[in-house]
């Protein structure tokens, strides 16, 4: 196609221009509606949270927050979100790896059990690890004989947290790396490459934005759980305490301001999270505009 952009450019804009029938009142009617929900169930109650921490001061704001119980609780916070993430990393990469790269007997049946956190509520997986490493449980004898205490105890807040962040980045690296294919990974290999030198230079790269997004939801679930570490934990004070955790108990004692304060803290880390979020989202858009238009260019030359 000499003189001119290849045919295909014409039909990718037009797939891309929106196609909209509605007259204009009605496309703001439902952006006006959905400002309204926005406001009365997302920036509102954001506003009166950190507007009820701050409502004595900073000096108290910070006096609750800096407390040994409370900062007990953010460091047992980031200390499960520091374990959880990483091992939620390898597990996975090692998941989708196997799942898009490869074909095996029990493939749909691990998809499933991927899956089973999703369906299952967070207290009774809470009551799964009771179950199992409980002092009445299946393993609490052995355990108890061992001296080892998972249950009330750390190790069971980190069970519990892994479980039930255990899909995040797996589910986002699962189609993203089905649909990528197997041909790079094969021409790398046929040319000389290890398997590990294979996944850092011609498998991580391709999907380094879908793993940084499942790390970032992963995260933010780690630090935002509370119904199945609320089973476990055993709720004691400056001990086994995360941060939601800490919150339930200021509220139930009418503290309110220094409750307030740390879940003004977890407001804040969310927000950090979805702004994390929104320029990963961008990045990777950007990134996927940009090598269209090379493949435009190239069919074009």
């Amino acid at each position: 196609m000499a003189g001119g952009l290849p045919s295909g450019t014409s039909a990718t804009r037009e797939a891309r221009s929106p196609v909209t029938t509605e007259p204009g009142f009605v496309r703001r009617l439902l952006i006006a509606l959905a400002l309204l929900f926005l406001s009365l169930f997302l920036f509102l109650p954001i506003v009166a949270v950190f507007a009820q921490a701050l409502e004595k001061g900073l000096e108290v704001y910070f006096a609750s927050i800096t407390e040994p119980t409370a900062w007990a609780a953010i460091q047992l916070t980031i200390l499960t979100t520091a374990i959880v993430v990483p091992v939620n990393i390898a597990f996975g990469l090692a998941a989708a790896w196997a799942i898009a790269k490869f074909e095996f007997k029990g493939k749909n049946i691990l998809i499933t059990v991927i899956d089973l956190p999703f369906t299952v509520s967070p207290v009774i997986s809470g009551l799964i690890f009771v179950l199992l490493f409980g002092l009445h449980g299946w393993f609490g004898e052995w355990l108890s004989d061992m001296n080892i205490q998972i249950i009330f105890a750390v190790p069971g807040i980190i069970l519990a947290t892994l479980f039930v962040t255990l899909p995040f980045v797996a589910r986002e690296l699962i189609p993203l790396m089905q649909s990528q294919g197997t041909e790079e990974e094969e021409t790398a290999l046929v040319l000389g490459a290890s398997g590990w030198k294979t996944f850092w230079l011609v498998t991580l790269p391709n999907i380094k934005w879908g793993l940084l997004y499942g790390v970032i939801l992963c995260s933010a679930r780690a630090m935002g759980e509370f119904g199945a570490v609320s089973v476990v934990s055993g709720h004691i004070r400056g001990l086994t305490n995360t941060m939601t955790l800490h919150v339930e108990i200021l509220y139930n004692e009418y503290n309110f301001t220094a409750a307030f304060a740390v879940a003004s803290l977890l407001t804040f880390l969310a927000l950090i999270t979805l702004a994390v979020k929104s320029l990963v989202e961008w990045r990777s858009r950007r990134q996927a505009t940009l090598e269209e238009q090379d493949a435009v260019e190239g069919d074009w030359q």
